[in-house]
């Protein structure tokens, strides 16, 4: 497990409780294969897990993932990873927030159904485009050759070990 760490959002600090473990196997599958799809791609960097991002003064998050054009630093896809703990942040304040900046691409991560909601940013804000489970591909035209079979990403049974899954 991970240690707890700080955002800032809309100028508040929040603590965040340190993810649990399926959080945090699910989130290092996700980043290996991202990582696999950018071998040759030179245009975009794949950050470290809840790098520090400073989107404003008022908003400095650690997304779960995050991925930067190589020229210029611009933030164009983060994916959350939601902790049932304290999901409100991510599926509420932050989202709200990525929006506002006109952030390209959102992918919320959701353990707790084994879903992947997928947003676009539009001139009206995100549109959510779909959402992905089972057997579903996650795919990124802007990745090419990436795919990620959605019950491969949330490999693990919670019924085999409740406590290391609780969601």
């Amino acid at each position: 497990m991970s240690d707890p760490y700080q955002e800032i959002v809309r100028g508040e600090r929040v603590l965040r409780l340190p993810p649990r473990v399926r959080h945090e196997e699910i989130l290092a599958r996700l980043h290996q294969r991202v990582a696999g799809a950018l071998t040759n791609l030179v245009t975009t960097r794949l950050l470290g897990a809840r790098t520090r991002i400073e989107l404003s003064l008022e908003n400095v998050f650690r997304p779960d993932l995050a991925l930067v054009t190589a020229a210029s630093d611009k933030l164009w896809l983060v994916a959350e990873v939601i902790n049932s703990d304290d999901h409100h942040a991510d599926t509420v304040e932050k989202k709200t927030i990525y929006e506002e900046i006109k952030l390209p691409r959102l992918w919320m991560v959701d353990p707790r159904y084994d879903n992947v909601e997928i947003y676009h940013g539009t001139p009206y804000g995100l549109g959510l485009k779909k959402v992905l489970a089972g057997r579903d591909l996650l795919t990124e035209a802007l990745l090419p050759g990436f795919q990620y079979a959605i019950h491969e990403l949330f490999a693990g049974d919670p019924a085999v070990e409740p406590g290391r899954y609780d969601f």
